[in-house]
């Protein structure tokens, strides 16, 4: 064997392109009708599929990638960012899936197979689950892409700032591997917020990509818990003078952002302190304020008339919103009016038996009936009614209204993040009545089917009633 020295010898700046194009772009801006294999890579639609795990891989900090291929052998077209939602058989599989929403830490420059990332919460249903249970072979049913927090299909800048905290580093990986897989300039500064020393994921990867591409510079934060003698990193939560000594600049950056709410928050603040205008900043939530969603829990348990089986779900729900990725509350205040508070009263919900007559021969069983609300109090303007039967309310809404805003605006508590009919986390169930959804893939099939819909891009056409 021969041992080789290599020494470092000086190497020119690769010459590149302007900026950054996507691989789809040129094909979904193209007159003439491109080939099918070419137009199967342009993420033009979510769509429901079965994919297979063909591999997983341990990661720090108490996460697993999980690689998956398209059981019909199509690519995944998606956009760098995005994530999909996958329906976990958790309780068996003639029970009904539990959905959860995982960001892709993939590229979508290499589609013939994908990646999730899964952080594992030891008090989560579904997270413990998956990780025990998903190995190579298994299938599960998906939908997807979905997600607004994307890079953009052409940039000719492409100078961005990067800001992950935790778990927040998934689709920020995605974007960092396509943006390296690309020809083309672009000037990249990642600041990546952990626990502990060893915590990062995609550690080895990272500093690979830096090592390698000069348009790439990562740096490490331990938050303020306490630090190794060798640490050479950031120490402290996010600041002002971290931003500005990572990026003096920022201000000339698209900053794309992911991880709990309360980082998102704080670096929302110093972002607009250091110049950057709020239509350059684009965040994603991974998670939120723990304390916050107990005392939601907490106080819709109390409400007058919730039985327990509704607080039961209102628990889970705050589980559902920790292990979703993204997931988030659209914790808000209710609406007033001329008389303070629109507060909703609560009624719990009763299943009438038949009984049986004389001779003894069981009744048939009536006819479904709309729940009665005619007790309720009604608040609002508008020539229809919406009739929430968990909270107890009727609320009047015009028909161009959607139905999550005026729901919200007279206390009705509706999980909610996008707003905008991709993530699904305003999901609930029509009782009665009909509605026209403008849905972006945040709601499958068999769940509208089952009469389930998404408020925040719906409106109402009749008189309604929901479970809500």
């Amino acid at each position: 064997m021969i041992d080789v020295a290599l020494t470092e010898t000086p190497v020119q700046e690769p010459q590149r392109i302007r900026g950054l194009e996507m691989p789809w772009n040129r094909v979904m801006g193209s007159i003439e009708g491109p080939a099918s294999a070419a137009k199967a890579l342009g993420p033009w639609h979510p769509q429901e599929f079965m994919a297979e795990c063909v591999e997983t891989i341990p990661e720090a900090g108490g996460m697993m990638t999980f690689v998956f291929r398209r059981t019909d052998g199509a690519p995944l077209a998606f956009r760098a960012g995005q994530y999909v939602n996958i329906a976990f058989p958790v309780n068996g599989e003639d029970q009904e899936p539990v959905d959860r929403s995982y960001s892709l830490s993939s590229s979508p420059t290499e589609p013939w197979t994908f990646s999730v990332t899964v952080k594992k919460d030891a008090g989560g249903l579904v997270s413990p689950w998956v990780h025990q249970n998903v190995r190579p072979g298994t299938v599960l049913d998906m939908l997807g892409p979905v997600g607004a927090f994307h890079l953009p299909d052409a940039d000719r800048r492409a100078r961005y700032l990067f800001l992950a905290a935790g778990a927040g580093i998934t689709p920020i990986m995605s974007m960092l591997r396509t943006i390296h897989s690309l020809p083309g300039t672009a000037n990249v500064v990642v600041l990546y917020h952990g626990a502990e020393a060893g915590g990062f994921a995609f550690h080895r990867e990272l500093a690979y990509i830096a090592s390698v591409d000069s348009r790439i510079k990562v740096f490490y934060a331990l938050g303020d818990r306490g630090r190794p003698e060798d640490w050479e990193g950031f120490s402290g939560r996010l600041t002002s003078a971290m931003i500005d000594e990572v990026a003096p600049d920022a201000n000339g950056r698209q900053v794309y952002a992911c991880g709990p709410e309360g980082y998102l928050n704080t670096a929302t603040e110093l972002l607009r302190r250091v110049g950057v205008d709020d239509t350059s900043i684009y965040m994603e939530f991974f998670s939120g304020d723990r304390q916050t969603l107990l005392e939601y829990q907490a106080e819709l348990a109390l409400a007058a008339d919730i039985a327990g089986e509704i607080a039961e779900e209102i628990a889970e729900s705050a589980e559902d919103y920790f292990e979703g990725q993204p997931a988030a509350f659209g914790i808000y205040e209710p609406g007033y009016d001329e008389e303070g508070t629109l507060q909703a009263t609560g009624l719990a919900l009763e299943a009438a038996t038949p009984e049986a007559p004389a001779g003894g021969t069981p009744a048939a069983a009536p006819e479904a009936q709309v729940p009665d609300a005619s007790g309720f109090d009604t608040v609002g303007t508008g020539s229809l009614t919406l009739s929430f039967m968990r909270t107890g309310i009727n609320v009047r809404i015009d028909p161009e209204e959607h139905i999550l805003e005026v729901a919200q605006r007279a206390g009705v508590r509706i999980g909610a993040n996008c707003k905008e009919g991709m993530c699904g986390s305003c999901k609930v169930v029509k009782l009665s009545g009909e509605i026209d959804m403008n849905h972006q893939g945040g709601i499958r099939k068999r769940e509208i089917d089952a009469g389930k819909f998404l408020p925040c891009c719906s409106t109402a056409r009749t008189d309604m009633v929901i479970d809500a």
